[in-house]
């Protein structure tokens, strides 16, 4: 059966999420930021994107596109030899080079390459309207021998100073941190977290409040999935953890297919009980919808994947009154809107819920 969403939503403001920022920088010590700097031709970048040895999210390109008057002032740039913004790339533990800042530049030079981009430079009759093939190969060259400054992050960079490093430096469309996971681990795991936010049941059982442009939904799908998979003593930060979910998925693949089944299992066991309150704090016989809670998603997603729904069923009155009780509890309150991201806090509320749930089903399922 096809459930009907109303796709004209506004967008909710999400809890729970806790801040990204580090500390201080001084978190990160020198030597551990490995970031080195070249010069390639634009030919040789191409030429390298052609080989798969750089690698561009076409999830990305497609829905950040720049428009084509932008894309031509770019290619008019170039062949008045107008100096560049520099572009960064992280290598991974294949030794490829992962483009997040610089993507749309690139894409415009793909373009335009492959005679797809038709200038829109009206006040450059001699530019104007032109593919790459209507240049003289004395322009033409000049476009191939641009030189591009390019700053390539070593793969030992840890995952959070990675992410750091691209939201100072992203020079254009600002990035979610999501968004730029979704460059840097490319794969199998990304196309999985695609997959499940565009399913019927996780639309449902998130109100269809999560934007897909933002890729707020493929984060909240990540965040199930490395709290599912990962052993909680593991975690020290969130964009750590995350990106420790996305390479075990990556590397054991084996696992999607099961994690499928346990993730939609769980969004169909919390609508069951909760409707559309389901993972937004809320009070019994409340009318009114809160925002989704990232930290109550956390909790309530991976722990109600392990009971069947006739268990679920059978003490849904009780696991209610129980979850109505945690809503008035300070302490929980707490662990999932103050510093919700911070070891304790988590620790503290997975603890919490696994204490109901087995109380009210019983200890987890083998």
């Amino acid at each position: 059966m096809t459930i009907q969403i109303d796709k004209k939503h506004e967008e909710e403001e999400i809890e729970g999420l806790g801040s990204n920022e580090p500390e201080s920088w001084g978190d990160y010590p020198i030597d551990t930021l490995l970031i080195r700097n070249e010069s390639r031709t634009i030919y040789d970048v191409l030429r390298r994107i052609k080989q798969d040895k750089y690698v561009m999210d076409p999830d990305f390109q497609r829905d950040f596109i720049w428009k084509e008057d932008k894309q031509s002032k770019l290619i008019e740039s170039v062949m008045m030899r107008i100096p560049l913004p520099v572009f960064y790339l992280a290598e991974d533990n294949q030794g490829r080079m992962i483009v997040v800042d610089g993507l749309q530049r690139l894409s415009t030079f793909y373009r335009f390459m492959k005679n797809e981009l038709r200038l829109q430079l009206p006040n450059r009759p001699d530019l104007d309207r032109k593919i790459f093939n209507d240049f003289s190969p004395k322009f033409q060259n000049r476009f191939e021998d641009c030189n591009l400054i390019i700053y390539s992050i070593d793969y030992k960079v840890p995952a959070r100073a990675l992410l750091d490093i691209f939201e100072r430096v992203n020079s254009g469309v600002p990035l979610t941190r999501q968004q730029m996971r979704n460059c840097l681990y490319l794969g199998e795991a990304t196309r999985f977290l695609k997959k499940e936010s565009k399913t019927d049941i996780f639309l449902k059982a998130t109100g269809n409040s999560l934007r897909t442009e933002t890729m707020r939904d493929r984060e909240f799908v990540n965040r199930f999935c490395s709290f599912q998979l990962l052993n909680l003593g593991e975690y020290r930060n969130m964009d750590e953890f995350l990106a420790k979910g996305l390479k075990k998925m990556d590397s054991e693949t084996d696992l999607l297919p099961i994690l499928s089944e346990q993730f939609r299992h769980s969004l169909h066991n919390n609508y069951l009980l909760f409707g559309k309150h389901a993972f937004r704090k809320h009070e019994r016989e409340q009318e009114q919808r809160n925002v989704l809670n990232a930290s109550l998603w956390d909790v309530m997603s991976t722990g109600l994947s392990h009971y069947p729904p006739h268990i679920i069923e059978k003490g849904s009155t009780k696991l209610r009154d129980r979850f109505y009780c945690l809503m008035k509890d300070e302490e929980f309150m707490d662990s999932i809107t103050r510093s919700p991201s911070s070891v304790k806090q988590v620790k503290l509320r997975f603890a919490i819920i696994k204490e109901m749930l087995e109380e009210v089903f019983g200890a987890y399922p083998s």
